[in-house]
């Protein structure tokens, strides 16, 4: 079930600074994991960065000096960038070759997971459980550094990680393709065991503070809830995202034949 595509290559959690240096990283396809700006900046090498982030759609944070400084003394010249440790791909193209090798697609969809080891722990069991892609908005979304790498155990170099700028747009890709759309959310009666996953799906799930945004569930084919029965009256995303995902699994294995096997 799972992408078999080729591990994208890894590079360490580099950091670029100065601004020719940054335009550089992005001119030879580098992918910008996050870029500081300092606030109140001009010249004309700055005005040629925002060109190059303008045409390869990169999207930089104006912040005060001092963060740049605390980042690092040397002469950064008003622009910070880290390299994220994976490539990211395009959700048009896996969606396809799934369908084309006769699978049945799964896809986890996280609207606005910002903490990065929860990041990490979903990606680990998403790639235990076949996941075919995990899509991420570009704003407002964990980065993809060592420390999602070492929760995820290595799952986030295996896993095809989707990261899109119009993120409303390609969940509607996804619907518009073909896959029913399960919101993982408690603003309904409806338990995670009702939907069929043996259809094509793309489970989507919120961030603990806030939840899947309100245009998604308002286009959602099923809402699912965990049911709850403790005090407590959440549970961890990353263990949320496990608890629904094999119920998923669990619907699209064989069970074995009644009476059980016979040696």
């Amino acid at each position: 079930m799972a992408y078999n595509s080729k591990p994208p290559p890894r590079e360490g959690n580099q950091m670029v600074f100065g601004i020719r240096a940054v335009i550089e990283a992005i001119l030879a396809g580098k992918e910008i994991e996050a870029l500081y700006i300092q606030r109140g900046l001009g010249g004309g090498l700055l005005n040629e960065l925002k060109d190059v982030l303008n045409e390869h759609q990169i999207t930089g944070q104006q912040v005060p000096v001092e963060k740049l400084n605390r980042i690092t003394m040397k002469n950064h010249q008003g622009a910070i960038a880290f390299i994220s440790p994976i490539i990211y791909q395009k959700i048009e193209n896996i969606i396809p070759e799934v369908f084309e090798r006769g699978e049945v697609p799964l896809i986890l969809v996280l609207d606005s997971i910002t903490d990065v080891r929860n990041m990490g722990a979903i990606a680990r069991t998403a790639e235990c459980a076949g996941v075919h892609a995990i899509v991420i908005p570009a704003k407002g979304s964990a980065q993809i550094n060592p420390d999602a790498i070492k929760t995820s155990a290595g799952a986030l170099y295996k896993i095809p990680v989707c990261r899109h700028d119009n993120f409303m747009q390609t969940v509607k890709f996804l619907q518009e393709s073909g896959l029913q759309l399960v919101c993982c959310t408690e603003k309904t009666n409806d338990y995670i065991y009702s939907p069929d996953y043996t259809a094509p799906t793309a489970i989507i799930m919120g961030s603990e503070e806030d939840g899947i945004r309100n245009e998604i569930i308002r286009i959602s084919d099923h809402l699912a809830k965990i049911p709850m029965f403790g005090e407590i009256e959440s549970l961890n995303v990353s263990v949320s995202t496990g608890v629904i995902l094999y119920e998923a699994i669990r619907q699209r294995t064989p069970q074995p034949p009644e009476g059980g096997a016979k040696f």
